[in-house]
C-alpha cells in the first residue's frame, strides 16, 4: 500500500462515503471506488462494511486504520518539514481566525506581509472551527481559546477590550434589561464570559438572536434588533453603533497565536508570526 492508497482509505474512513471522500480528495467518485476495490482485492478480505449509514470499518479495517495513521503523521511531518525548507518567503499561507478579527485585526497585518513580502499568498479561513494544526488544516491559527495541542508553539499576542453596543439612536436599556432584546452568541459559545456577563447584567432580558459571527451580530444591533457585546476594535469602527457604558466594560478576551513546531522553519510563517507580534502584540487593552 503506497502513500496515494492511504490517503484514499482515510478519506472513506473519516467521511464514510465514497462521494465525500472524493469530495475531499479532489477526485472522481468512481476513481475512490475503483481504488477502494483494488485496495480490497490486495488485502484478500473486506475492509469496509456497506450499511444504510454508509461505509463502515470492518476489524479487518480497524486494524488497518491505525497503521494508515501512522504512515499519514510520518507524511505530514516530512511535508511540513519541506515546507519550512523554502529559501524565498512565498507560495501560500493558510491562516485560521474568526471573521472578526481577519477584518479588523488581522488585515492591516496581512496587508503589511503583502507590501514587504509580495511572493506571499495568505489564505485566510475565517471561522470558528478549531483546526488540527498538525495535519496542517492551517499552516498558523489565531483564537481566543488557548492551545492545549502537543507540539505547538503558541503565545498570547494582546489582550482585547470588549464592549456593550447599542444602535445609534436607541434609548439605554432599563437597568434590570426589561423589554431588551440579547443579541449573543450561539448554543455553543454560550459559555463564553460575555454571554454570561450580559446575562447576570440584564436578568429580564430576552435573547432574540444569536450567531457565532461577531459581525453578523454588529450588523444585526446595527439594525436596532437589541443589544450586543462586542469586541471594540469591530464595534467601534461601525457608525451605526454606539457604546453603552464604558465605565464598566465587559471582560476582554485574550489572543493567541499558534502553529505546530515542525513548522518554524517555514519562512512565510515566520514572517507573519514576527509582524502579527510586533503589530497586533501592541493593541494591548484595545
Amino acid at each position: 500500500m503506497d502513500w496515494s492508497d492511504v490517503r484514499v482509505f482515510l478519506a472513506i474512513a473519516r467521511s464514510g462515503s465514497l462521494g465525500a471522500a472524493a469530495k475531499q480528495l479532489g477526485v472522481s467518485h468512481p476513481t475512490v471506488g475503483r481504488r477502494l476495490q483494488v485496495l480490497e482485492q490486495s488485502s484478500g478480505q473486506p475492509i469496509f462494511l456497506r450499511t444504510t449509514q454508509g461505509l463502515v470499518l470492518t476489524d479487518s479495517g480497524e486494524k488497518l486504520l491505525s497503521l494508515a495513521q501512522e504512515m499519514e503523521q510520518s507524511a505530514l511531518a516530512i511535508e511540513r518539514r519541506l515546507a519550512g525548507d523554502s529559501a524565498q518567503p512565498e507560495g501560500v499561507l493558510r491562516i485560521s481566525s474568526a471573521d472578526w478579527f481577519a477584518c479588523y485585526v488581522l488585515a492591516p497585518v496581512l496587508n503589511e506581509l503583502g507590501r514587504r513580502y509580495p511572493l506571499i499568498v495568505p489564505e485566510v479561513i475565517a471561522g470558528h472551527r478549531l483546526f488540527d494544526l498538525a495535519r496542517r488544516d492551517a499552516d498558523i491559527a489565531f483564537r481566543i481559546v488557548p492551545f492545549t495541542e502537543p507540539d505547538i508553539v503558541h503565545r498570547k499576542l494582546t489582550t482585547l477590550s470588549y464592549g456593550l453596543y447599542a444602535a445609534v439612536g436607541s434609548p439605554d436599556p432599563e437597568p434590570q434589561g426589561e423589554g431588551v432584546g440579547l443579541i449573543t452568541m450561539s448554543i455553543a459559545q454560550s459559555h463564553y464570559p460575555d454571554v454570561q456577563w450580559l446575562q447576570r447584567r440584564y436578568p429580564l432580558a430576552r435573547t432574540v438572536f444569536t450567531s457565532s459571527s461577531r459581525t453578523v451580530q454588529a450588523q444585526m444591533c446595527a439594525q436596532g434588533q437589541g443589544v450586543a457585546v462586542l469586541p471594540r476594535v469591530l464595534g467601534d469602527q461601525l457608525t451605526a453603533l454606539r457604546l453603552i457604558d464604558p465605565h464598566e466594560p465587559p471582560p476582554g478576551r485574550d489572543i493567541w497565536m499558534g502553529y505546530h513546531q515542525d513548522m518554524r522553519q517555514m519562512d512565510s510563517l515566520r514572517a507573519l508570526a514576527d509582524l502579527a507580534s510586533s503589530m497586533i502584540g501592541s493593541q494591548e487593552g484595545r
